[in-house]
């Protein structure tokens, strides 16, 4: 499937003491992201059945970003999930094309009604899977 895009500007509060984006900004994108693709994807009684919750974040810093610059946000599923989880693949490209911060998260799913974690049903999955 081709990765889900979305523009972000970085704003004034996204901005550290040392003039870029902080690392918690990015990591607060990386869901904020990830969240937006799920609710472009999924069919609302999903969206209403489950939630996702990160377990694993792995970040690479390549390059810094400024209040007022631009990237843009691709995220996409490369492989099917493993019992309750999947891994998400993220990168943030500047204006410039160049990559700015690459990510893989790890994620579960939970079931709203319960609380617990399951394994993430075909139907769920399929959509993020599509070529």
């Amino acid at each position: 499937m081709a990765p889900f895009k979305t523009r972000i500007t970085a704003g004034p509060a996204d901005i550290d003491e040392l003039g870029h984006v902080n690392n918690a900004v990015w990591v607060r994108w990386i869901q904020d992201v990830a969240t937006a693709h799920w609710e472009a994807v999924a069919p609302a009684e999903h969206q209403q059945r489950y939630v996702w919750v990160v377990t694993r974040h792995e970040i690479d810093y390549r390059g810094n970003v400024r209040e007022g610059e631009s990237v843009t946000a691709e995220t996409w599923i490369a492989e099917p999930p493993r019992g309750a989880r999947f891994d998400r693949h993220m990168r943030f490209v500047g204006e410039d094309g160049r990559v700015r911060v690459e990510a893989k998260t790890t994620w579960a799913i939970v079931d709203r009604e319960t609380g617990r974690i399951l394994r993430v049903p075909p139907e769920v999955a399929a959509p993020f899977l599509e070529a």
